[in-house]
């Protein structure tokens, strides 16, 4: 009656269907000597377990960790960005204020905000001779086309 029950717990074993005690059954049954010849070759499969509690690692495991400090990191990360951003806002005020008073040619002098001006115009209205001279020649070439081309 033993016999056809272990066989039965075998087979529920291998579909995958055996509680924790119906497996605690057959590893006791296998590990005993009393087994049945046609069982035999199963009795490595649960001896293994029993094998495998009684052994023991004598390997030592290294607890040695390289933890960085992420803390310090993020720290400095942002101490360089705040010196960064207020780098960028002490320039930039220096420099806005330095291209109001030059660049944008506010004078206190009436004499010498006209000869700044009078030498702005004077290089505005060359610039302009020279583009209407370059529309003249324009003119002269459309002029002898149209003499060698009749139209």
């Amino acid at each position: 009656m033993e016999l056809d029950k272990i066989e039965n717990i075998l087979e529920k074993y291998f579909q995958g269907e055996t509680t924790i005690a119906e497996e605690n059954q057959l590893k006791e049954y296998f590990s005993s000597s009393d087994v049945a010849q046609h069982l035999e070759q199963y009795k490595p499969i649960f001896g293994y377990f029993s094998q495998v509690k009684q052994q023991k690692s004598m390997q030592e495991i290294p607890l040695k960790t390289k933890k960085r400090n992420v803390a310090w990191l993020s720290i400095a990360a942002s101490i360089v960005v705040l010196l960064g951003i207020g780098t960028y806002y002490l320039t930039g005020e220096k420099t806005t204020s330095v291209t109001a008073q030059s660049e944008l040619g506010t004078y206190d002098d009436p004499e010498e905000a006209l000869k700044a001006t009078q030498k702005a115009l004077s290089l505005l209205s060359s610039n302009v001779n020279v583009g209407i001279e370059s529309v003249q020649y324009i003119n002269e070439y459309e002029q002898s086309k149209n003499r060698i081309f009749k139209q």
